[in-house]
């Protein structure tokens, strides 16, 4: 019997139960490529039989660089018939943390858009391993490449075949997903099959998706989150949904209302851009009954859920394992939820000791049942250990815990915000910024305090305007006054084109003090 946690076999299935099914729709500005169950079987066939005419074999990775194409899903499927190990990387990665990353991997192969190709081949050279390119896209012409480019059309215009699927376990390493590198160089986790097709089954199970549910995402698929909140479970249940190229803040309701989705995912970074959008009557005239959320800042929550008349399923869970839930209407506003039944968490201090409820300190996970926890990062047996020291899943996030175990975020370790002997809350003070009229989108983030104080910040607000040349950076100021507390108003307004973000949505805060540091954009002192 095949094994219906691989997506090959899910997709298979999928062949065999509704073949024409328009089970994935990928839009980009208006346009939409279709992608039946049979679309995605034949195409990852194409693909499959590609790689197996570049040489690859079992356990051999090939990188993935681009945005939400059908391609990329199509990929997943074919590296999965011939058992390639797919490393996912966003595409507006450059330079050195690129090389690292198809070095650290070994990658063999690479499927790239055209967009990308560029930043790409500048690094190529330096990556012994990579000898062929596939170009997802037509606008590039390249005479003098050290890789075998070959278009991705003419991949897709040959004649598909009916290779086996040669996963059959569980255990099989399917993707190598690399974290952001935020205190270094970035760490590959390696992702195994069995997990794909275990969340696959979540989204009914735990997140309460209907048959009749369309979803929707525009966040990365080199992200977790869109694979196992969007995709997994559209190609598990047969659910017809809505994958954008690339995050849109401004036409998010739109897409919403032309498809008819009623379920979409969404991550902190991304809610108080969409709350920024200019206020209206028709916000509430849409389709979504349930927005799934990790990071709802608490001082949004409740007016983003009435402005747009939508429930909020909040909660928390990282590409390395431990999570807690919070279904609408059952936990506090502002707690991302409890541990579910199959895991225990726990807090503790810098010492180890488990702390007090509603006492900030470091997260941990471990399996209910006694199962060992496990975390493997590829190439980095250090780390794996370390993530994973004295059997718990160290998550490196500091929240508090209530007596009733909801619990609440607060920031990742080392990334606190503490001003004049206060930690402040960031969201409070965007939240307020947000409903600036002349705001398009913001971060807070803080830079070292011009009074020189050990661990203290001076707060920082960084904003993308509507209309940079005649935005007012004073009138933020004016803004913050009467609506913040003296102690929670900007020192410093800075102004720039776009947010640094990575490809979940994450605001890059270091990117931002950089640039604070390199008087990138215009800064405004209080």
């Amino acid at each position: 019997m095949e094994n219906l946690n691989i997506i090959a076999n899910i997709v298979k299935q999928g062949v065999v139960d509704n073949p024409d099914l328009d089970v994935l729709t990928f839009e980009d500005k208006g346009i939409a490529e279709v992608r039946t169950y049979k679309d995605l079987w034949e195409n990852g066939q194409r693909i499959a039989a590609a790689f197996k005419r570049q040489g690859l074999k079992q356990g051999d990775r090939v990188a993935l660089l681009m945005q939400n194409h059908p391609e990329f899903v199509e990929a997943m499927v074919a590296a999965a018939i011939i058992g390639v190990v797919l490393v996912p990387i966003d595409p507006r990665t450059r330079g050195d943390k690129l090389t690292f990353m198809l070095n650290d991997a070994s990658c063999m192969g690479i499927i790239c858009a055209d967009y990308a190709l560029d930043t790409m081949l500048s690094c190529s050279a330096k990556v012994s391993s990579l000898v062929f390119g596939f170009v997802v896209g037509d606008d590039w012409s390249i005479t003098n490449s050290p890789l075998t480019l070959i278009s991705m059309r003419s991949v897709l215009d040959a004649e598909d075949l009916n290779l086996p699927v040669v996963v059959t376990d569980d255990l099989t390493p399917m993707q190598i997903i690399y974290t952001s590198g935020t205190t270094g160089d970035p760490k590959g986790i390696i992702v195994r099959h069995g997990r794909f097709g275990f969340v696959s089954q979540q989204g009914k199970q735990v997140f309460g998706y209907r048959d009749d549910d369309r979803l929707y995402t525009g966040l990365s698929l080199t992200h977790g989150n869109a694979q196992f909140l969007t995709l997994a479970p559209a190609l598990k249940m047969g659910l017809r949904s809505v994958i954008s190229r690339k995050f849109t803040k401004s036409r998010l309701w739109d897409i919403t209302r032309q498809y008819g989705c009623t379920v979409f995912a969404l991550l902190g970074g991304m809610v108080t851009a969409i709350y920024s959008e200019p206020q209206l009557e028709s916000d509430c005239d849409n389709p979504v009954r349930l927005v799934i959320s990790a990071g709802m800042p608490e001082a949004l929550w409740s007016d983003f859920s009435k402005r747009y008349g939508v429930d909020i399923f909040e909660f928390y869970g990282a590409m390395e394992g431990g999570m807690t839930i919070n279904p609408p209407g059952i936990g506090p506003v502002g707690s991302c939820g409890k541990a579910p039944p199959s895991l225990i968490a726990k807090v503790i201090d810098d010492t180890g000791d488990e702390v007090a409820p509603g006492t900030p300190g470091e997260i941990l996970f471990r399996p209910a049942d006694g199962s060992p926890v496990t975390v493997e990062y590829f190439n980095n047996a250090a780390a794996s250990e370390s993530k994973t020291q004295g059997g718990w899943l160290h998550s490196g996030d500091i929240v508090t815990m209530d007596a009733d175990g909801w619990v609440f975020y607060l920031y990742r370790a080392g990334g606190g915000l503490r001003h004049n002997g206060d930690f402040i809350n960031p969201a409070f003070i965007e939240k307020v910024i947000s409903e600036h009229p002349q705001v398009s989108d913001l971060a807070v983030y803080g830079v070292p305090s011009s009074s020189g104080a050990p661990g203290e910040s001076d707060v920082v607000v960084a904003i993308v305007p509507d209309e940079i040349e005649n935005f007012n950076a004073q009138s933020i100021l004016e803004w913050c006054s009467g609506r913040l507390e003296n102690n929670m108003i900007p020192e410093y307004v800075h102004v720039i084109e776009e947010l640094p973000k990575t490809a979940s949505e994450k605001i890059q805060s270091r990117f931002l003090v950089d640039m604070f540091e390199k008087n990138i954009g215009h800064i405004y002192r209080a």
